[in-house]
């Protein structure tokens, strides 16, 4: 991922934002995006991303709405597909 953010950079790219579903940021993952060029990688709070892990330039989105949504329409026997429409 901060491979193709540089990519980017050096093709003249301004803003460079990035996103994940799952936040698996092993190893060096955090310093590499701290020093890189994006200026916001945005993930799902699908696994937990330890507090140490958390930098300014990473913004977690809750799917704890939506899934208590869908959970609820699946209970109730209403549309789940009409959630995405």
């Amino acid at each position: 991922l901060v491979a193709t953010m540089d990519l980017l950079q050096k093709q003249g790219a301004v803003d460079i934002y990035a996103c994940c579903t799952h936040p698996v940021l092993s190893g060096p993952a955090v310093e590499r995006i701290e020093q890189s060029p994006t200026r916001e990688l945005v993930v799902t709070d699908t696994i937990p991303l330890p507090v140490e892990k958390h930098l300014p330039k990473i913004t977690v989105l809750s799917l704890a709405p939506l899934l208590g949504e869908a959970i609820q329409r699946i209970h109730t026997g209403h549309s789940v597909g009409e959630l995405f429409q």
